[in-house]
């Protein structure tokens, strides 16, 4: 038979965070970030389907564009969403940080990047090239 050591309550133990102390100052917006699941996936698959022909993002580029509506900022989350939903647009024109992609599938985006005129730098995306924001010009 084994035991379970449970730890004293003490007073640090049960404070609270943060103590609200009042409504908030008028004319300050309240914003609730309520983007279901479902939602943040077709936002994320929407934007790369705007990247132009040439260009790309990285995948953490993609988590800052949506972090304000959305309220999430994870790289790995839109590259999880890549993966499983990235055939439906140019998933070629997500890339990680450094303009490479994994190596297998990185035969079938280079010759993408290729056809579409992307700056490359070796076996790369030229990130200082190629780099896109949503809202700048192709």
């Amino acid at each position: 038979m084994t035991t379970t050591r449970r730890a004293v309550v003490t007073a640090s133990r049960t404070r609270l965070f943060c103590a609200v102390v009042g409504a908030p100052p008028v004319g300050v917006p309240i914003l609730w970030l309520v983007v279901t699941p479902d939602e943040y996936v077709e936002a994320v698959l929407e934007l790369v389907d705007r990247i132009p022909l040439g260009r790309v993002m990285s995948y953490g580029a993609v988590a800052d564009a949506l972090a304000e509506r959305s309220g999430r900022t994870s790289a790995r989350l839109v590259g999880s969403i890549m993966a499983r939903h990235g055939a439906e647009v140019g998933w070629h024109r997500v890339v990680n940080a450094s303009g490479a992609m994994p190596p297998r599938i990185a035969a079938e985006a280079r010759a993408r990047w290729l056809a579409e005129g992307t700056p490359l730098r070796q076996d790369r995306v030229d990130m200082r090239a190629a780099s896109w924001r949503p809202g700048e010009g192709v």
